[in-house]
């Protein structure tokens, strides 16, 4: 007879491990930011601007020229500048008008900051500029741009897209005096923009180039930074540990050609109806380089 023995019972099969969760997403900050900024004492950079007066007493103000892409802000950010430093809030009526992908800065016009006493304005002033577009015909000239350093544009000239600034037309200076000049030229662009085009970047080179050969420093201004990324949005003081706004600064530095301690992000006032002490903060870090930056360049003239 065969072998009637049953045969061996495989064995139960031993439960299946689970799958080990998946890593964290990375974190979009830095643990410590790239850059320090001393938080909740603007006071020390406000004293120092309200105290601001150029050595060189041949120059009554230090000029600020902006210039940059359309729709990158620069009224926005004269109006912010004029409200930390006045301590309310301010605009400019370029800054207040309907939000479009147009020029609203159509006239050379240079603004100033009041001083508490009447009659007495601040010795620095910023003077902005149609935007640069695609195309000839189309925004500022770079011709233009460069009499503007030079100080041969008149106050209240309106530039014209289609033919620049001649020497034969009543808005150009013939003759500039050092407060005509300027003193420091500042590139704003929007942090929540696409990147810039080739041609308006290659405007850009060029104007650079102008300043550079005049001696003229120069910095940046990055704004818009609280649309362009969470982090931001949620608390401000996350602007230099971004990683995505670090990415966008170096990028645009390496385009351009600034260095990364001439770039300056900010937040430019916009829905507030109140000032805020972190967007102050921002504001007042950039002012105080920027004169600074100016006010070395005044000594030389």
């Amino acid at each position: 007879m065969g072998d009637t023995s049953s045969k061996p019972s495989p064995s139960p099969r031993s439960p299946s491990k689970p799958s080990p969760p998946p890593p964290p997403p990375p974190s979009p900050t830095f643990r410590d930011p790239w850059r320090k900024i001393s938080w909740g004492d603007k006071e020390r950079d406000l004293q120092y601007v309200r105290n601001y007066q150029p050595e060189n007493t041949d120059v009554k103000h230090l000029r600020i020229l902006l210039y940059g892409p359309v729709g990158a802000g620069k009224s926005s950010f004269i109006s912010s500048v004029v409200s930390t430093v006045r301590g309310r809030l301010s605009v400019t009526a370029e800054a207040s008008a309907t939000i479009s992908n147009t020029s609203h800065s159509k006239k050379y016009e240079t603004h100033r900051i009041q001083k508490e006493s009447r009659g007495n304005f601040y010795p620095f002033v910023f003077n902005d500029i149609m935007g640069l577009e695609e195309g000839t015909g189309c925004g500022v000239r770079v011709e233009d741009i460069k009499l503007a350093l030079k100080g041969h544009v008149k106050e209240g000239y309106k530039f014209n897209p289609a033919s620049p600034l001649s020497d034969r037309d009543p808005g150009y200076i013939s003759s500039p005096s050092a407060d005509d000049k300027v003193h420091l030229l500042v590139c704003v662009c929007s942090a929540n923009a696409s990147e810039i085009k080739d041609s308006v970047m290659q405007k850009m080179k060029e104007i650079r180039e102008a300043a550079s050969d005049l001696g003229i420093p120069q910095v940046a201004i990055v704004t818009k930074v609280d649309e362009a990324c969470d982090e931001t949005q949620k608390d401000l003081k996350n602007v230099y540990k971004s990683k995505y706004l670090k990415k966008k600064i170096t990028d645009f530095s390496a385009r351009l050609g600034i260095p990364l301690n001439c770039i300056f992000a900010v937040k430019n006032y916009s829905s507030e109806t109140y000032l805020d002490e972190d967007v102050n903060t921002l504001m007042l870090n950039a002012l105080r380089l920027m004169i600074d930056f100016g006010d070395d360049f005044i000594n030389k003239v």
